[in-house]
């Protein structure tokens, strides 16, 4: 297990298609929901992506935009356009509601532009096509719940709004994506879903590892052969009884070798590292796992005694484990 596919995990599509709409200008679909993370991609034609307080940017085809929550965005054939907004949200779906075309396994190909499903207030109208050869957009938009501490570690290495352009591994994804929406078949949320998280873990390594980007301290560690070794040992062993020497001898170095090269990569010592990442993981074991009592917990993550892991607990997170999981899990 590696750091970021432990901090990935609980990012997951589960029916969390909002939509591949086919649009013709002028629209401007507004998202409202504020999703932790929303994946946008254009399979044909062009937009722009209008975030909340933050500058537009133009998605065109094969390219893909993730906006981080809880602001808002709005997708809008051009900057200034003439159509009014429509709010799109979970349950906008249908083509009254702002000219969506596909939505959890059903397909309407449509016709001619302006006709049923077209919105004359800006969902969908009639006129020339968004792209520069005059065709409809379609838009491919998946909003992800995020669950948990774990992810949240995940969200808080992301600007709130990063895009990768065409051309890079994401784009067989996309071809498998066009395919899928274009027909009706059993199972086809099932496989939606799959190709969103494969689409969003591609882009998301495209964008860490960009020229010139500066990607989080873990994940340009993790390419290191000594500190990335270590860093997945830590994630695979979260509750083993590490201790520098320990790490060390699995990893093939001395200690002091470790020692300097993690706190350089990672910027901070090696147990400093798993301490927080431990009271990351009992975190949502708290909220997860009603029954548990903390000294359940605090073995689960590799303290014997649940004493000394409360201290670590409120020392990392501020509040004691007790406090933490009824503000967590109050209504």
């Amino acid at each position: 297990m590696d750091a970021f596919s432990d901090l990935i995990r609980g990012v997951r599509a589960h029916g969390s298609l909002f939509g591949s709409s086919t649009l013709s200008p002028p629209w401007a679909l507004h998202f409202v929901d504020g999703a932790p993370l929303t994946l946008c991609t254009v399979l044909t034609g062009s937009g722009w992506i209008v975030p909340e307080h933050h500058p537009p940017e133009r998605l065109r085809a094969h390219e893909t935009i993730v906006v981080r929550g809880p602001g808002t965005f709005t997708f809008v054939d051009e900057i200034g356009t003439r159509a009014e907004p429509v709010a799109c949200g979970e349950h906008c779906a249908a083509p009254e509601q702002g000219g969506t075309r596909h939505r959890r396994g059903w397909h309407d190909d449509g016709g001619e532009a302006g006709g049923e499903g077209a919105d004359d207030d800006g969902g969908e109208a009639g006129g020339e096509g968004a792209d520069d050869d005059g065709g409809a957009t379609t838009l491919i938009v998946g909003a992800y719940p995020v669950r948990g501490e774990i992810s949240r570690r995940l969200l808080d290495a992301l600007p709130v709004v990063l895009r990768v352009d065409a051309g890079g591994t994401a784009d067989p994804v996309l071809d498998h994506l066009a395919a899928e929406v274009a027909v009706d078949t059993p199972g086809q949320q099932v496989v939606l879903d799959r190709l969103l998280d494969w689409l969003l873990v591609c882009t998301l390594r495209e964008w860490f590892d960009r020229p010139g980007g500066e990607p989080p301290a873990w994940w340009a560690a993790q390419r290191d052969p000594v500190v990335g070794h270590a860093l997945r040992l830590l994630h695979a062993e979260p509750a083993a009884p590490w201790t520098v020497a320990a790490l060390a001898g699995r990893t093939g170095v001395s200690r002091s070798t470790l020692a300097k090269r993690f706190a350089d990569l990672v910027g901070e010592p090696p147990l400093t590292y798993l301490t927080r990442w431990r009271m990351t993981l009992a975190a949502d074991l708290l909220v997860e796992r009603e029954a548990a009592t903390v000294a359940d917990v605090a073995r689960t993550v590799g303290y014997s005694d649940p004493f000394g892991f409360s201290a670590a607990f409120k020392r990392v997170r501020g509040v004691n484990p007790s406090d933490f999981r009824r503000t967590a899990t109050a209504p």
